[in-house]
């Protein structure tokens, strides 16, 4: 089957309530096209208005100190098909333009950006305005775990232009409308071939509000690098990073239904909590407390590394590659995943435990029952799907790691 994969890098929302029109570029008075200027309140516009309110968020990223972009406006339209210099754009504007270390909004945060009166109706295009780097500046940079040293972020042309999130939401007449734009700095920076970084913004629009789950694991590992992601039928959802002294995560913005909440810790067998069923509203449900902790068994790790090929070739194209497990009859998680490399499709996917992962159906009564859950594919086995949108998901159905690392695991991708 042909597949069009979505990855959806939801990070979350741990505060109550947005408090969005008083930070830098944030409310202002309407000028001609819609755009605010800062430190001002945007005026009431009774029935033919309402105000849209935006921040910023992101999803868990890999292998970076720090991700940095420097937002200098954003702008909505009623149209998706509507180019720059048509008339209908309304715009929160940032001056300056402010530089914003993705890192730090992870795991809830939000970083308020501004507030802006709107013309009431559905909006149906954003775009996210950044600065460029000129000379040796870095408004857009890496700093690599492995190095510690700050490097330029490259930005094409066609980012600077604006980043267009397709997005659906409706702004009702003298009501706020509270807007998260969660950029996933993970997918959006490409290790160029010859060396250094390249910015493909991955970002998406999303109510602010919404139900999800939260919850603690325990403060032995929580430094360990974990990560909490809520999934459906082996397919990410929504993930974040815990709080690594405290243990808390939380995910919000999940569209109702059920889920399968999977953590994965470092060092550590996987955590799996199966049939979580998240209401409608903005319900919270609750995945362990700060007395009963999600607790995971130490556990050695391995890797599972290979090429994804592609046919016909798409050297721009990032196929995704997970490793997944059936931890009980018919109930498959991805434990990790990655994005090979766009042009080689080299993958790496580390830290795979090769013990059992812990299982425990959701019950609203903590703590938490986990037991065992021996894998279908068997102790130390994994399954191996590659996926790309406009290709059919190729497997490998079984890839033990209980003996070492696992080189040479390549799959090719055809529609």
């Amino acid at each position: 089957m042909k597949s069009t994969f979505i990855r959806l890098g939801t990070a979350s929302t741990v505060v109550a309530a947005m408090a969005l029109t008083a930070c830098g570029g944030g409310g202002g008075n309407p000028g001609a096209n819609g755009s605010t200027t800062p430190g001002t309140t945007p005026p009431t516009l009774g029935g033919t208005a309402g105000t849209l309110n935006i921040a910023l968020t992101d999803a868990p990223a890999c292998g970076f100190d720090a991700v940095n972009v420097t937002v200098k406006k954003v702008r909505v339209h009623q149209s998706a098909t509507a180019a720059d210099a048509d008339p209908g754009w309304s715009e929160v504007v940032l001056a300056p333009a402010r530089k914003i270390n993705l890192l730090n909004l992870v795991n809830g945060v939000l970083d308020p950006l501004g507030s802006v009166s709107v013309p009431a109706g559905r909006y149906t295009q954003v775009r996210l305005m950044l600065d460029p780097n000129t000379g040796n500046g870095f408004a857009n940079s890496v700093t690599p775990t492995a190095t510690k040293v700050e490097t330029t972020l490259e930005t094409p042309a066609a980012v600077q232009a604006g980043v267009k999130i397709a997005s659906d939401f409706e702004v009702v007449a003298g009501q706020p409308y509270n807007l998260v734009l969660d950029f996933d700095a993970c997918r959006s920076v490409v290790n160029k071939a010859g060396g250094g970084y390249l910015l493909t913004p991955s970002v998406s629009a999303m109510a602010a509000a919404g139900s999800g789950v939260s919850g603690y694991v325990s403060t032995l590992f929580s430094a360990s690098g974990v990560v909490v992601s809520a999934q459906q039928n082996g397919r990410v959802v929504g993930s974040t990073s815990v709080n690594p002294s405290t243990g808390a995560f939380a995910i919000s913005r999940l569209n109702p239904g059920a889920y399968d909440v999977v953590v994965v810790a470092s060092g550590r067998a996987a955590a799996v909590i199966g049939n979580v069923s998240v209401p409608g509203g903005a319900s919270n449900i609750v995945l362990g407390t700060v007395a009963s902790p999600i607790t995971m068994p130490a556990s050695l790790t391995r890797s599972i590394s290979g090429t994804v090929s592609m046919l016909p070739l798409a050297p721009t194209v990032r196929p995704y590659v997970s490793a997944l497990q059936t931890v009980i009859s018919g109930k498959t998680v991805a434990i990790q995943a990655v994005d090979a490399a766009a042009g080689t499709g080299a993958y790496a996917i580390g830290s795979l435990p090769v013990g059992a992962p812990q299982y425990a159906t959701y019950s609203a009564t903590a703590p938490l029952v986990f037991s065992s859950a021996v894998p279908t594919q068997g102790v130390g086995n994994y399954r191996v799907d590659a996926v790309a949108a406009g290709y059919s998901v190729k497997s490998v159905a079984s890839v033990n790691v209980l003996t070492g690392d696992q080189a040479n695991i390549n799959l090719q991708l055809t529609p």
